[in-house]
C-alpha cells in the first residue's frame, strides 16, 4: 500500500498570528470597535479586569474582520500549500477567538483541524519555525510618517511671509519650531490613520502598500509610534505662545475625530480638511505674534475646499473607471463626480476672486510698492486651479493633490513664478 510521504511526519502547527498573519488580530479588532464608537473604550476597559478570555470573546463579538481583508504572508501560504500537497497534516492554532479562526481556515481551505483560544492541539506536533519573521527595515518607518506631507506645514510660515516679518527677531524661529511640531504631531494622525483604515486599505491598489496593511510594520509599533511622535510635537509646541498651543490641540483634536468618523460624512468631510488647512494659516499667525488677515483666511478656506473636493474627485473617478460604485468608507458614490466637479472649480475660482478683491483694497497699499504686480498672481492661479481640475477630469490626478502638486513640473514652475511676482511687487 502506498503512503504518502506527509503523512509519515508529524502534524504541522501554524500559528496564525504572527506567522500566518502579520498583523495581530485582538488589537486590529479592538481599533475597528473604537472606530465604531470611542466610547467603547470604557466597555473594553471593564471586559479587560474580568479576564483575558472575557476581553477577547466581547471583541469578537461585536467585531468581525473579514478573513479576505487580512495581511497574509504570502510566503508562508505557498510553503503551506506544498506542505499540504505532499499529504501533511495541517493545525491552524491561535490564542484568537474561536470563531474568528474558523472563517480563516475556511477562506484559505489549507487546514484540517483549528485549535483556538486556551486550547492546544494533542499528539506529537512539530511548532513552525521554518520561515522566521524579519525586522522591519528603516524605509517602514519612514513611509509610516509620510514626510512628504510635511510639505502641506509650511503654511505655518505664510502668515510670517504675508507680513514681511521674515527677518523678525524670532520669528523665523517660531516659524520653524511650529512647522516641526505641526509635522510630527501630523505623522502622529497618519499612522493613527492607517491603523483605523487597515481593512479599507488592504483593499486599494496604492494604500494596500502602506507599511501597516502590508504588515511591514505591527500594530503594536503603530502604537507606540503615533504616542512617541504626539509627545515630541507637544513638547515642542510647549515652547510657543500659548496661542500656538491652542490651536495645535484644535487640529489634532479635529484630526483625531476626522479619522474616527468625519471623513465618512458628504460633503463635510472636504470642509474638515479645507479647515484643517486653514488652521495651519491661523496656527502659523499665533506662533509668531502676528495679525491673522481676514483675506488670508478667506483665501484659504476656497482654495483648499476646492483641493479637498479634487481629492474625492480623484478616488471617485479612480473608482469609476475600476467599474465601481462607490468608495469604501467615505459616503460618496460615482454619481457624485459632476456635482463634486462643479463645486470644487467654483470653490477655487472663488479663492481668485478674493485675491483679486484683495489686490484691489486699501490694505495691500502698506506692503507693496507695486501692487498692481500682484496681478499676475490671478493669472497664475486661474491656469493652476484650471489645469489641476482638467488634469483630475482626465483621470491623471493623484488621490492627494499635494503630492500632485510636488511632483509636477508645471505646478512647480506656477510656484516659482508666483514667488518671483510676489518679491518684484515688493
Amino acid at each position: 500500500m502506498a503512503v504518502a510521504v506527509g503523512a509519515t511526519q508529524p502534524p504541522l502547527c501554524v500559528d496564525l498570528e504572527g506567522s500566518l498573519l502579520s498583523g495581530e488580530l485582538l488589537l486590529e479588532s479592538l481599533l475597528q470597535l473604537l472606530k465604531r464608537n470611542p466610547l467603547y473604550l470604557f466597555r473594553a476597559t471593564f471586559w479587560l479586569l474580568r479576564g483575558k478570555t472575557c476581553f477577547r470573546s466581547q471583541i469578537a463579538k461585536q467585531i468581525e474582520l473579514e478573513p479576505n481583508a487580512l495581511a497574509y504572508n504570502r510566503e508562508l501560504l505557498e510553503w503551506l500549500r506544498a506542505q499540504r500537497q505532499s499529504g501533511r497534516t495541517l493545525w491552524l492554532c491561535t490564542a484568537a477567538n474561536e470563531r474568528l479562526a474558523t472563517r480563516v481556515a475556511a477562506h484559505l481551505q489549507l487546514f484540517d483541524h483549528v485549535v483556538a483560544g486556551d486550547l492546544v492541539p494533542t499528539g506529537p506536533h512539530e511548532p513552525l519555525c521554518a520561515l522566521p519573521s524579519k525586522r522591519p527595515a528603516a524605509r517602514a518607518y519612514i513611509r509610516a510618517l509620510r514626510p512628504h506631507q510635511w510639505a502641506k506645514n509650511m503654511l505655518v510660515l505664510v502668515p510670517l511671509l504675508a507680513a514681511h516679518r521674515l527677518t523678525a527677531a524670532g520669528g523665523l524661529v517660531n516659524g520653524v519650531l511650529a512647522v516641526a511640531a505641526f509635522s510630527l504631531g501630523a505623522s502622529s494622525v497618519y499612522v493613527i490613520n492607517d491603523l483605523l483604515d487597515l481593512p479599507a486599505d488592504r483593499g486599494h491598489p496604492r494604500k494596500s502598500k502602506r507599511p501597516f496593511a502590508a504588515g511591514d510594520l505591527s500594530i503594536r509599533t503603530g502604537l507606540i509610534m503615533a504616542a512617541a511622535l504626539l509627545g515630541v510635537a507637544a513638547l515642542i509646541a510647549c515652547l510657543l505662545p500659548q496661542r500656538f498651543i491652542v490651536v495645535f490641540a484644535t487640529y489634532y483634536a479635529v484630526t483625531i475625530a476626522y479619522s474616527l468618523a468625519l471623513k465618512g460624512r458628504v460633503i463635510m468631510d472636504a470642509l474638515i480638511l479645507a479647515g484643517l488647512y486653514t488652521l495651519r494659516v491661523i496656527a502659523g499667525a499665533a506662533a509668531v505674534t502676528v495679525p491673522l488677515s481676514f483675506w488670508l483666511l478667506l483665501f484659504s478656506v476656497f482654495l483648499f475646499l476646492s483641493l479637498a473636493f479634487v481629492k474625492r474627485f480623484a478616488e471617485l473617478d479612480s473608482l469609476r473607471r475600476q467599474q465601481r460604485l462607490h468608495v469604501a468608507g467615505r459616503g460618496y458614490v460615482v454619481d457624485d463626480l459632476p456635482l463634486l466637479q462643479s463645486l470644487g472649480t467654483a470653490a477655487g475660482y472663488l479663492s481668485v476672486l478674493v485675491l483679486a478683491l484683495y489686490i484691489n483694497s486699501p490694505d495691500i497699499q502698506a506692503l507693496y510698492h507695486r501692487p498692481k504686480v500682484i496681478w499676475i498672481l490671478c493669472v497664475l492661479m486661474l491656469y493652476w486651479i484650471s489645469r489641476v481640475w482638467m488634469k483630475a477630469q482626465r483621470g491623471q490626478m493623484h488621490d492627494d493633490p499635494v503630492v500632485f502638486a510636488l511632483k509636477d513640473g508645471a505646478s512647480i514652475g506656477m510656484a516659482l513664478l508666483a514667488a518671483f511676482t510676489v518679491v518684484a511687487a515688493t
